[in-house]
């Protein structure tokens, strides 16, 4: 019995690590923010309103699909090669949270 509840406490610190690792926030500060934080490359700096009222304008959805294709210096689905596309949506969310 003590083997099984071993094994499944186990489980269940993987799968909260697995999940945490891909919440929007986390992604953002991993993949997204060491460009957005400076401009790089043009990319919108986190919190700069102006700069990102054309993409707000478009919507999150377009925003996404725009990570996942990549754009200028921007690679496909930014450094996050291994983000599904609905974690890039949350990434996404994430990131212009404070400008919305």
């Amino acid at each position: 019995m003590k083997a099984l509840w071993v094994l499944g406490a186990a489980s269940g610190i993987a799968l909260s690590f697995s999940a945490m690792a891909f919440d929007g926030e986390t992604i953002v500060e991993k993949h997204c923010k060491a460009c957005h934080k400076i401009g790089l490359a043009g990319a919108p700096k986190l919190g700069d309103k102006e700069a990102w009222a054309p993409h707000l304008a478009t919507g999150v959805e377009a925003m996404a699909a725009t990570v996942l294709k990549g754009k200028g210096a921007m690679p496909p689905k930014g450094t996050c090669g291994t983000c599904t596309p609905e974690q890039i949506l949350a990434a996404v969310e994430a990131l212009i949270a404070d400008v919305k």
